[in-house]
């Protein structure tokens, strides 16, 4: 019971995804508000923060890796049940998935990294999706909670309605991107034929 106003049977896992998405909540909020004030950038500010941006870094870092890594294990743990009577079989799958993911993960983090950089709309884009992970993520640890607020009680949102969400934000985002481009090499052509006609 939490209050007179909610009640159920909060567990482990149901805390932590919890925790994590009010986490990433918070952290995907403050990033946005200070990409819009464009907060941080100030000279003296920037080398004030530096020294201790790097542990504050590194245990932001850690936390998101805590709550994910273990979500995906109890998900891997779930997916692999049934699939083999051999539980080394099981065990043997998910460390292979784990693997394989960790490689595209360092493959691919450094160009994406650079591209998000240069792209300031991408990384806005990059925090709404945070926001709406975040989101997925509370109600998923309500939902493992069997948590009723106000009498009603808490449903877990389809992932099919996240991954429409986030597809059609990014082509919507490559149309605006491809759109970009042209609208630049368009003025770059005519300031080029502006500096011939000048020339001649």
């Amino acid at each position: 019971m939490i209050g007179g106003w909610a009640h159920g049977s909060i567990s482990g896992q149901s805390l932590i995804l919890i925790a994590g998405g009010i986490f990433l909540l918070y952290k995907s909020t403050q990033e946005i508000y200070e990409k819009v004030e464009d907060i941080g950038h100030d000279q003296r500010e920037v080398k004030r923060k530096r020294t201790s941006a790097l542990s504050k870094v590194i245990m932001e870092i850690t936390m998101i890796n805590i709550v994910f890594s273990f979500d995906s294990i109890l998900t891997a743990i779930g997916m692999t049940n049934g699939l083999s009577d051999d539980p080394d079989g099981a065990l043997l799958l998910m460390i292979i998935a784990i693997v394989i993911s960790v490689i595209i993960m360092l493959v691919f983090a450094h160009p994406v990294g650079k591209f998000v950089n240069k792209h300031p709309s991408v990384q806005v884009l990059g925090l709404a999706f945070l926001l709406l992970i975040g989101f997925m993520l509370i109600a998923e640890g309500a939902h493992m909670a069997d948590l009723v607020i106000f009498n009603q009680s808490t449903g877990t949102i389809p992932k099919g309605y996240l991954y429409f969400a986030i597809f059609f934000s990014m082509f919507i985002e490559f149309l605006n991107f491809k759109l970009r481009s042209k609208k630049i090499k368009t003025k770059k052509t005519t300031d080029l034929l502006e500096e011939d006609e000048k020339i001649n």
